[in-house]
């Protein structure tokens, strides 16, 4: 059975950065596309990234430039690289593979 571990949340001010990381079990990553998610209080659960077996990435505008997704097959890891945060980049970030999904993890950034 797949599992998907999110880590690497936390409070930050605005402007900082953080990594999150995706670490699986069960299954290896390396022949799936990945998924970033957020979910904001009170609002949907949005996809913000995604990476696909050859490497390919696609973002939403709001972080284009700001997150980069990457991943390490060996470690059967995918990250996502947060740079410059804001506020409204606060929310529960989840990772997803197919209908497989991590528990998230609490990014807050302070102004």
């Amino acid at each position: 059975q797949l599992q998907l571990v999110e880590s690497g949340g936390g409070l930050v001010h605005a402007g900082g950065s953080l990594r999150l990381s995706c670490a699986a079990s069960g299954s290896t990553l390396d022949s799936y596309a990945i998924g970033w998610f957020r979910q904001a209080p009170g609002k949907e659960r949005e996809g913000i990234s995604c990476i696909d077996t050859d490497g390919d990435t696609l973002y939403i505008d709001s972080v284009k430039g700001r997150f980069t997704i990457s991943r390490d097959n060996a470690k059967n890891t995918v990250y996502l690289h947060m740079d410059n945060l804001k506020p409204e980049d606060t929310a529960v970030y989840y990772c997803n593979l197919e209908d497989y999904w991590g528990q998230g993890t609490q990014v807050t950034v302070s102004s």
